[in-house]
């Protein structure tokens, strides 16, 4: 029997954005089979919850969910150039199709997600499409959040200890110091333990209120590199409410290398944390015969002075290795045994552009591993040109 699908709305002219809109007033229903596709607004003031076929947003200009109802899918199908912006909160009761495009949320209002309904799930999320704000689960005890930003697919993985009624979850590329979208910033240099270092390129806010065990990703934008010197040293970590303050979430499982991988925490209770973050145990810090190591400061223009990165303590680790990154986490010099040789020249085979001019100028950093003293260092240095 064929099946079919039947429409009661009224199309309209929305008089502040001069775009047509499809406003709900009565009762749209998918059934079996059925697809409706958006090109445009929707605007949702009546049920539209008993759907049974795919519902899908096209197109390449942007549009807006919103309404006073909620919009229950079965099956969505997202190939928005654009995105499409909630303004609502968005079930999903099957499946989502990720192609191209985002789902945005208003990150200032957590109240409005994209939610997964018990057993849906989802397929083909991105770089080039993920949900850019909140995602939320209903009744699971494992999922994988398809959260990003700034175009990057940034996932969390939640492991429930039991069936979890409500979770959710959104990433943030953004210094949790100076966070945009939070009343107060998370002092990276507040914790409950010492060496306890934080990321300051990124975290997630995660809510729930069962206990998990959480994972995090991590890539070269996260300069894992200056958290721990192996991986084994890398932590979840969290910002308790109670405390004010970072804690180690600690590490139970961890995969890849310190430019990409994965990491998963201990149990935890999610609303017990405002955010959580990639961290680490380490000494970078430590001094040497009671000093640190200093910032440096090069102008290899072949005057004799400052040409080339001299670093004295040497003499006394001859095995050591220096590592030079850009800000973004980009290696640009590696060696062992270093003796004063980087003359601003990359060394690394990877994207560094214009190669034989050297490298820009501008902020690096080094990291500085002393082998015969069994110590390690972090430190800035600035390239002038």
């Amino acid at each position: 029997m064929k099946k079919y699908f039947f429409i009661l709305f009224f199309l309209l002219v929305c008089s502040t954005h001069a775009q047509t809109a499809l406003y709900n007033s009565g009762n749209i229903q998918i059934h079996e089979e059925g697809q409706l596709g958006f090109h445009t607004h929707l605007i949702n003031n009546a049920p539209f919850d008993e759907n049974l076929g795919l519902a899908g947003f096209y197109g390449n200009t942007p549009i807006e969910v919103s309404g006073a109802f909620m919009p229950i899918f079965y099956d969505v199908e997202m190939a928005s150039v654009a995105g499409v912006t909630l303004h609502t909160v968005v079930s999903v009761a099957n499946n989502f199709n990720f192609i191209t495009g985002n789902i945005y949320t208003p990150r200032i209002d957590k109240a409005i997600f994209l939610s997964f309904l018990e057993n849906s799930f989802y397929n083909g999320e991105s770089d080039f499409s993920y949900i850019d704000g909140y995602a939320n689960i209903a009744n699971s005890d494992f999922f994988t959040f398809p959260v990003g930003d700034d175009g990057r697919l940034r996932p969390l993985t939640l492991e429930s200890s039991s069936i979890n009624p409500l979770a959710k979850c959104a990433y943030f590329f953004e210094d949790p110091n100076i966070p945009l979208f939070f009343e107060n910033g998370f002092n990276t240099d507040i914790s409950e333990t010492n060496f306890l270092s934080i990321s300051t390129q990124e975290f997630w806010r995660l809510e729930g209120s069962q206990s998990v065990k959480a994972t995090l990703t991590w890539d070269a934008l996260s300069s894992a590199i200056v958290l721990g010197e192996t991986l084994e040293d890398l932590k979840v970590v969290g910002w308790r409410k109670s405390s004010n303050s970072w804690v180690n979430l600690g590490n139970t499982r961890v995969e890849g290398t310190m430019e990409a991988g994965s990491i998963t925490s201990d149990t935890f209770t999610p609303n017990n944390y405002e955010i959580i973050t990639l961290g680490g145990t380490n000494n970078l810090y430590e001094t040497l015969n009671s000093s640190k190591l200093d910032n440096y400061f090069m102008s290899p223009n072949g005057d004799g002075v400052n040409d080339t990165l001299i670093i004295e303590e040497l003499d006394l680790s001859p095995n050591n290795t220096l590592s030079i990154y850009t800000r973004a986490g980009l290696k640009v010099f590696e060696m062992k045994n270093y003796t004063n040789e980087f003359n601003g020249f990359s060394n690394i085979n990877n994207l560094v552009i214009n190669r034989e001019q050297g490298l820009p100028e501008g902020m690096y950093f080094y990291v500085l591993t002393l082998d015969d003293l069994g110590l390690n260092y972090q430190g800035f240095l600035y390239l002038d040109r």
